[in-house]
């Protein structure tokens, strides 16, 4: 196959199958508790991980200053970052989470203290920063919707748990950033999958939420779901993302931002039976107009060298 059909196929991935992730955490959760499907999750796509990098490709097995960061990346990304996506989404539709993680970069530009001079400094940045986060503020005020079985009260706790989510998500994300390590990205996703599995499962016994759980009771839709969560949305997409990364602007790959939310909605509606709102649109349309304008100077940054490499 040719450079750029790996590449289109790469793109694919991120863009269908990380949006399709959302639905089906819907099915998984139809018969296995939040966070004890997560940590199954995760422990099976990063144990797969790990067997490839240190059995396949004889990578060296990496010391305890690297497991420890790694664990912390984990747990604050994968089982609280992630884990809060799988809680809320017992209380709102897969289409109306995918709306909320969209306002992740909002989150970065906050919190990534060493970056402040950049951000704040840029005007397009700031607009879009406040943009964002009208329409997160709309979809909260106004986007809880009647069609769900979850009262108001817990379709805001649900939305609440996964902003706190988003927190984690980025906290842990700057932590990776700052605080590197020497394995290979995939060994230290493979450290942070285990990590994160074993946390999240502790979390659901500690939690008594897997107190009348029985394996004998997953159906075959939700044990499909685990696995393709597994696998497919937490393994290859990602190696396939790693490997964009690798070929293309990160400007360019960060494209799925964009995409993931539109998918949701579309399978949610589709597969799902979802009822999504004009409230919902207009705030998803609000929220990427934000992302797009923090994203702009990196665009422009990005064009201009590609116009003029030298």
């Amino acid at each position: 196959m040719s450079q750029k059909g790996k590449i289109i196929l790469a793109f694919a991935a991120i863009y269908i199958i990380w949006g399709s992730t959302y639905l089906a955490i819907i099915f998984a959760l139809a018969d296995i508790p939040p966070m004890l499907m997560s940590g199954l999750r995760f422990f099976l796509a990063g144990v797969l991980l790990y067997g490839w990098r240190v059995v396949i490709k004889k990578e060296k097995q990496p010391g305890l200053a690297s497991l420890s960061k790694n664990a912390i990346c984990g747990i604050l990304m994968l089982s609280v970052g992630i884990g809060s996506l799988a809680w809320a989404e017992q209380y709102i539709s897969s289409g109306l989470a995918a709306i909320i993680v969209t306002s992740l970069p909002f989150w970065f530009v906050l919190l990534d203290k060493k970056q402040w001079s950049y951000y704040f400094s840029n005007k397009i940045i700031l607009v879009g920063l406040l943009v964002g986060f009208a329409g997160v503020l709309l979809l909260i005020t106004f986007g809880k919707s009647s069609q769900v079985s979850a009262s108001h009260s817990k379709q805001l706790a649900g939305m609440l748990v996964l902003l706190a989510g988003g927190v984690a998500w980025t906290v842990g994300s700057l932590y990776s950033k700052y605080k590197t390590v020497s394995s290979s990205v995939a060994m230290n996703t493979s450290l942070q999958l285990m990590s994160a599995g074993v946390f999240s499962t502790l979390v659901s016994v500690v939690s008594g939420e897997s107190r009348h759980f029985s394996f004998s009771q997953i159906h075959t839709p939700s044990l499909l779901a685990l696995f393709y969560l597994a696998i497919i949305g937490s393994l290859i997409t990602f190696l396939c993302y790693i490997w964009l990364l690798h070929k293309l602007p990160p400007a360019q790959v960060s494209s799925y931002v964009y995409v993931n939310p539109v998918v949701a909605i579309i399978l949610g509606a589709i597969i799902g039976k979802e009822v999504i709102t004009g409230v919902h649109v207009l705030s998803l349309t609000i929220i990427l107009c934000g992302v797009l304008l923090i994203n702009l100077p990196k665009y422009k940054i990005v064009r201009r060298k590609q116009l003029f490499p030298n």
